[in-house]
């Protein structure tokens, strides 16, 4: 039988794998697009160090601006979710 701290581990384990994935799609949108990271923050109307910072995990985003984000690399929500998906 697991305890609840275990349990707790394998979530956050599996959670942080996702979210990697997620990273990962967002980075390599990016450099799909052709854009660096000063380009796109640009477009997004941030510094620089907001993108490093979402890419590198330091930071995390949510839905309002993971949709700036798509709008700016030229592809819908939708389309994200469905890459995610299939990642």
């Amino acid at each position: 039988m697991c305890n609840a701290s275990y349990v707790k581990l394998v979530k956050r384990i599996s959670y942080t794998r996702r979210y990697e994935c997620f990273r990962a799609l967002l980075l390599s949108l990016r450099k799909e697009a052709g854009l660096r990271q000063t380009e796109l923050a640009a477009r997004l109307g941030y510094p620089q160090s907001y993108v490093s910072k979402y890419e590198s995990g330091q930071r995390r985003i949510d839905l309002i601006e993971l949709e700036a984000i798509c709008q700016a690399l030229g592809i819908t929500l939708l389309e994200f979710v469905a890459r995610f998906n299939d990642g």
